[in-house]
């Protein structure tokens, strides 16, 4: 009864084998790949694997790059599922001005977030704030009473050193070291970069916390968030499969698999 859960996002598609559809399983088996080697997924990780009895997947990569996951997926001749954005799910009511285009990699990580505030304290959760780090970078609020309040959206990493390097003559993408003050221009870059996402963490913090009284749990995620777990103001709790646990949660209520 394994269940495979897919996050399709920027720039690649990461995938989970679980258990069950349920967000305490034990993962099976996982991977990821560039979107550009997608057509050869079933081949070169999934011809092996138990047969899926169901899966549920977020994309944000376009309807194309979905067709191609789901040419995979009819190896197993497996139905497709994919998460759309709602008003409420997963312990939390959206309170995006336009729910449905809140993004369904946010809107899962949001709901993993949410669940760990709950494990951590069922009858008083804390407010939480849900960063993935990857492509982008996106800063999410929810208050103690699991009302999304909404959130942030930035450059990652990369595209901002990239963005520096195509417009400002002389800079190159750096390979410094974070710095408190920096001296060369490798460590400037980093440092900056750096800075730039842990000072919007660190400011979403302080309205969260003013906003509902609370300190609040700070829970980061994604690809490049090791470029952050180091930074001393940010004490946060570092979670390899944020996404996966939001997407384990929502299949295993009645709202996907009733």
């Amino acid at each position: 009864m394994s269940f495979l859960v897919i996050d399709i996002g920027n720039t690649r598609l990461k995938w989970g084998l679980y258990e069950r559809a349920s967000a305490d399983a034990k993962l099976m088996a996982h991977g990821a790949v560039v979107l550009e080697d997608i057509d050869r997924l079933w081949e070169s990780d999934w011809r092996h694997l138990p047969v899926p009895s169901g899966m549920l997947g977020c994309v944000v990569a376009g309807e194309a790059i979905k067709r191609r996951v789901e040419e995979q997926l009819s190896r197993w001749a497996l139905q497709p599922r994919w998460l759309t954005s709602g008003v409420k799910a997963g312990g939390v009511v959206n309170g995006y001005e336009h729910p449905q285009r809140l993004g369904s990699d946010r809107w899962a990580a949001i709901i993993g977030a949410r669940q760990r505030a709950l494990r951590l304290n069922a009858d008083h959760p804390p407010p939480v704030l849900a960063v993935m780090v990857g492509t982008a970078v996106t800063v999410d609020a929810v208050d103690q009473a699991g009302f999304f309040l909404g959130g942030l959206i930035m450059p990652g990493f990369g595209l901002m050193y990239r963005a520096l390097e195509s417009g400002t003559a002389g800079l190159k993408v750096p390979t410094g070291e974070v710095r408190d003050f920096p001296t060369n221009t490798s460590d400037a870059l980093m440092s900056g970069g750096t800075d730039a996402i842990a000072g919007a963490i660190e400011r979403t913090m302080k309205r969260l916390e003013r906003r509902t009284g609370q300190p609040p749990l700070l829970i980061m995620s994604g690809g490049a968030v090791s470029r952050l777990s180091h930074v001393d103001e940010l004490q946060a709790h570092v979670v390899e499969n944020l996404i996966f646990e939001g997407l384990l949660t929502l299949a295993e209520s009645t709202l996907i698999t009733g």
